[in-house]
């Protein structure tokens, strides 16, 4: 069975472009097809039905995209074939896309047209870039500013707290959003021939919340405040000791607003009695915060292709998922909100200007 959810974005952004690309092969923009299909979570029969093939070529085809990625799906010349380009060309053709980061194939092309007199289709370029081992990739967010060694502190920290974390201690993580009544247009299946199109809503009014997650259990503390400030964060807090009432210690993982470390927050940490322990995340380091995934996963239910004519409705629809439907379905979306933390560092990416 193959398993759905395997591409990167980059990837499904890469064979979508093949697929809808009208001077490609058209067995090229099926097998591209297929293997987004496959991704989706469809079955190796339902896409075979869908695209009139049997199930086996489909196994075959997810195959070849496993092991060479999209040259496999793109190459029918099972003997291999003979580029166009020189090696001196291609070394150049390396050389430039190394230097200017193209943003599409089309520029690619051009390039190459203007510099070599030579047209290549939209699947015979994929091809030559891969074999330059050349990729299509999406710029991640990199703060200059990050370390990468506290971040491994932390870290290892985190790590040796979970491993020796006593029955009656919990950890949770907390943080604030303030998610804007706007629609957020995102991708969707729809009929070939029909378009579809989405209402934006009129208002910019947000939601402030102060909210906290226990990954263990998938229990959230979600405060709607007027103001995310000091004064919230001890509400919060507060919210977290009784969600926790027969736990000795609640470690609480945040990040380092200044309203985190307000007098007012220490004073009322001091007067509380022990039970709660905060722990700050490295600055710059949102991926080391789960809650900050819980955002994201809001989003996407939420407000990804959804319209609310009022907000009031908005509100209310975000709230419900981070109150009853996250608790409610956490089996399920556990995975997308984990604490598999990774050190980023700088050093490791090209910054670009």
């Amino acid at each position: 069975m193959i398993r759905g959810g395997f591409l990167s974005n980059a990837e499904r952004l890469e064979l979508r472009a093949l697929a809808r690309d009208g001077l490609s092969e058209a067995r090229a923009s099926r097998r591209a097809n297929a293997i987004i299909l496959l991704d989706k979570g469809w079955s190796c029969q339902e896409v075979a039905d869908a695209l009139l093939i049997d199930d086996d070529t489909v196994r075959a085809w997810h195959r070849l995209y496993r092991e060479h990625g999209l040259t496999g799906l793109v190459v029918f010349d099972i003997g291999g074939s003979h580029s166009r380009l020189s090696a001196e060309q291609e070394v150049a053709l390396f050389a430039w896309v190394s230097a200017s980061l193209p943003r599409n194939t089309r520029t690619i092309g051009a390039w190459i047209a203007d510099s070599f007199g030579l047209e290549y289709s939209h699947a015979g370029l994929i091809a030559l870039l891969h074999r330059l081992n050349l990729a299509y990739r999406k710029p991640d967010l990199v703060a200059r500013k990050l370390d990468a060694a506290k971040q491994k502190a932390f870290i290892d920290a985190y790590d040796r707290l979970m491993r020796d974390l006593a029955a009656d201690e919990a950890v949770v993580f907390a943080d604030a959003v303030h998610p804007t009544h706007q629609v957020r247009p995102a991708g969707c299946w729809a009929p070939k021939d029909q378009a579809v199109a989405i209402t934006p809503s009129s208002g910019r009014d947000r939601v402030n919340i102060h909210g906290a997650i226990d990954l263990e259990t998938g229990k959230t503390q979600m405060l709607d405040v007027p103001t995310v400030d000091a004064q919230s964060t001890i509400l919060l807090l507060i919210a977290i000791l009784a969600a926790h009432p027969s736990m000795r210690i609640i470690h609480v993982f945040l990040d380092n607003a200044r309203y985190h470390h307000a007098r007012l927050v220490s004073e009322w940490l001091a007067r509380e009695g022990g039970r709660i322990t905060l722990h700050f995340v490295p600055t710059y380091s949102p991926h080391l915060n789960p809650i900050e995934r819980l955002w994201g996963t809001m989003h996407r239910n939420v407000t990804h292709n959804r319209s609310y004519a009022t907000f009031r409705d908005f509100k209310a629809a975000t709230m419900a998922f981070l109150t009853q439907t996250v608790p409610k379905n956490w089996t399920e979306l556990c995975d997308q909100v984990s604490d598999n933390f990774r050190v980023i560092d700088p050093a490791d990416y090209r910054i670009m200007a």
